[in-house]
């Protein structure tokens, strides 16, 4: 029996390490390239709002009017994912959000600007939840926090890779007679494009199709997978509508709303604040790549704790809470850069270390018949306030001039947000529950 025991160990090792090799390496570029598309708005903001007429008003609402696009199709298209296959839908999604993300060179005012950034969350919908359901497709339960804050670690690696290289085609203003706002969506669009075609080439639909696992691999992976598809979960099978009004659902949803806000607005807003202490454009990416390298390996160090331990919700509500304290410290620091760029990196080490025991979290709560919908429906509402905290970010600074002042509803709703999970948590099993 041990002998036994031993060697469905090697192979459950082997397994794991060869999906890992195979589809990580590609899902977390993949998801780098889409963040950064998403967020590189921040950077030509500095060039940008000036050559087109946007004032931060404006600016708030478009960075915000992204996730209306993003919330109406979310859901939908994590049914699509369902219905055509991983590969396809994935390989679509790239292909229209790099085509969209290029045309910003394009934006001549306020109107196309607000435009496209809609369109622009139309077509990225649909990315990070079908990419969370995926991945139950190929790593059991024990694996997923962890793999979840690896994929979820190109968030802050975007804003730690395209903080410096925005910050430098910036210098590019005038070449070809566009200016350097222009040249940032033009470069960034090309490797999207690219990979979004080599995605027919890259991505695996199931397991049962990956013939690049030994059989044996392949064979204990589907077992393994097949028997957590069979075990008890917190929602059972439910209508799509009762799905989307789950009441663990929406509180999961309000949860992750405080991190959602948190990090949006890092993205979008931190390249103005950096720059208002008088660095240069190439010096403010530097400096604002900072909390996001910290941020990328507290992530990663964070999601194996709550592995090992098999604890979700304390890892989901401590980053929650010192992100709040460090937001509120923001007003003690006003014009010292580097006590501001110490709480930023505080808030960034918080909003993303609570992703992937969030994400852990969520997917055992959801069974295997309401999965996609579930997820996307969390993931929707989370980051549609996302939209209002930026547009309250824009409203907030116009008008009072504080950044401080400007990033209290997100502190506020985030405090509620740990309260909510810490509350629901209670009962919760040390030991981790399965989707399929």
């Amino acid at each position: 029996m041990s002998q036994d025991l031993a060697q469905n160990k090697l192979v459950e090792a082997a397994t794991m390490r060869r999906v890992s090799w195979r589809l990580m390496p590609f899902l977390l570029l993949a998801y780098l390239l889409c963040y950064i598309d998403r967020v590189n708005v921040g950077f030509a903001s500095l060039q940008m709002n000036k050559a087109v007429g946007i004032d931060p008003k404006i600016y708030g609402l478009g960075a915000g009017i992204f996730f209306i696009g993003y919330f109406i199709l979310e859901v939908p298209s994590n049914l699509a994912l369902q219905r055509f296959g991983a590969r396809t839908w994935i390989a679509r999604i790239m292909l229209t959000w790099g085509a969209v993300s290029g045309a910003f060179a394009l934006i001549g005012g306020p109107i196309s600007f607000l435009v496209l950034r809609f369109l622009l969350g139309a077509a990225e919908a649909g990315f990070f939840p079908g990419v969370i359901l995926y991945l139950t497709y190929w790593y059991p339960a024990e694996y997923r926090a962890k793999i979840v804050g690896i994929f979820m670690v190109a968030i802050p690696v975007a804003g730690l890779i395209g903080s410096p290289v925005s910050g430098a085609i910036l210098g590019m203003d005038g070449i070809l007679g566009l200016g350097g706002w222009q040249w940032i969506f033009i470069i960034e669009a090309v490797p999207t494009l690219l990979l979004g075609v080599a995605t027919f080439w890259c991505l695996t639909d199931k397991p049962v199709h990956a013939k690049w696992l030994a059989p044996e691999q392949r064979a204990w992976l589907i077992a393994k997978l097949e028997g957590e598809r069979r075990r008890a979960s917190r929602v059972p099978h439910l209508s799509l509508w009762k799905v989307l009004t789950n009441k663990y659902v929406l509180i999961m949803a309000l949860v992750y709303a405080g991190a959602s806000g948190a990090s949006t607005a890092l993205a979008l807003w931190m390249p103005q604040l950096v720059k208002s202490f008088g660095l240069s454009n190439f010096n403010t990416g530097l400096v604002n790549a900072v909390p996001f390298g910290i941020a990328a390996v507290w992530m990663i160090l964070w999601g194996r704790s709550s592995d090992r331990t098999g604890e979700r919700v304390w890892h989901n509500a401590l980053p929650l809470a010192w992100m709040v304290v460090a937001m509120v410290c923001t007003f003690f620091v006003i014009g010292n850069m580097w006590a501001m760029i110490a709480l930023l990196t505080l808030i960034a080490a918080g909003t993303y270390a609570s992703k992937g025991p969030f994400w852990a979290l969520s997917s055992e709560w959801l069974g295997p018949t309401v999965a996609a919908a579930g997820l996307a429906q969390i993931n929707a509402l989370g980051n549609l306030s996302a939209f209002f905290f930026n547009y309250m970010i824009g409203w907030i600074k116009d008008e009072t001039g504080s950044f401080p002042l400007a990033i209290m509803p997100i502190a506020v709703v985030a405090t509620i947000g740990t309260i909510c999970v810490l509350t629901i948590g209670r009962n919760q099993p040390r030991t981790v529950a399965v989707i399929a």
